[in-house]
């Protein structure tokens, strides 16, 4: 399931978010990457310091409290989140990513945009499958979610500057259609809940998302 979300950080903290990382330190994201990449990987990585480990954790506490990330990726945690700058003449090519990051299953894979898309061209990030390609470039302050299964890239940059907040979550719903199903499910019920209140199709709604959570969730 892929999953686009409108305005996760407000406007400030937005404009903090680039105002730190205009001054931070930047390297060669290729100390990151694994033997299979190292040849397609051309980006830059900051250095964490506290001032960049500060806005991580407000990034991060934002992003677990959006209730649509929530919906939809069922997070147990966060993993590895990286600030991520493109140059022109910078790109990834495709890649699948890690299995395994810190210790735990990665499930689901994000994107937060912090350029405008207007300040930049290229810099799309492209999900191959089996249909073709889905080239993704949002607004900043948008985040775009997907399965960390799916081969992707990030097309070349040729003017200005792409700078995200990349990450990963361990779900507690490790099958993606699993994850969809209960995000339709969970969103349905909400919808009917505001439109009619508390009915006894409600609690049926109700009880079918808490038992398929129990069978599927893996705490």
């Amino acid at each position: 399931m892929q999953i686009e979300i409108a305005n996760i950080i407000p406007a400030a903290e937005l404009n903090e978010a680039r105002s730190i990382l205009a001054t931070a330190r930047f390297t060669d994201g290729k100390v990151t990457a694994g033997w299979a990449v190292r040849g397609v990987k051309n980006n830059q990585q900051a250095n964490p310091d506290s001032a960049l480990n500060a806005l991580n954790a407000k990034l991060q506490a934002r992003i677990l409290s959006n209730p649509v990330f929530s919906l939809a990726v069922r997070p147990k945690r966060l993993l590895s989140l990286m600030f991520v700058k493109y140059a022109p003449g910078q790109s990834y090519g495709t890649h699948v990513d890690n299995a395994i990051m810190d210790g735990e299953r990665t499930d689901v894979a994000f994107t937060l945009f912090l350029s405008p898309p207007e300040t930049y061209d290229g810099g799309e990030l492209i999900l191959e499958h089996a249909g073709g390609e889905d080239a993704i470039k949002l607004p900043a302050a948008c985040l775009f979610a997907y399965p960390a299964t799916t081969l992707h890239r990030v097309a070349p940059v040729t003017r200005g500057e792409r700078l995200v907040l990349v990450g990963w979550a361990r779900s507690l719903i490790r099958d993606g259609s699993r994850r969809e199903l209960l995000f339709d499910l969970d969103t349905a019920r909400r919808r009917l809940f505001d439109a009619s209140g508390k009915t006894a199709d409600i609690d049926l709604l109700s009880k079918c998302t808490a038992n398929l959570l129990r069978l599927w969730a893996e705490d």
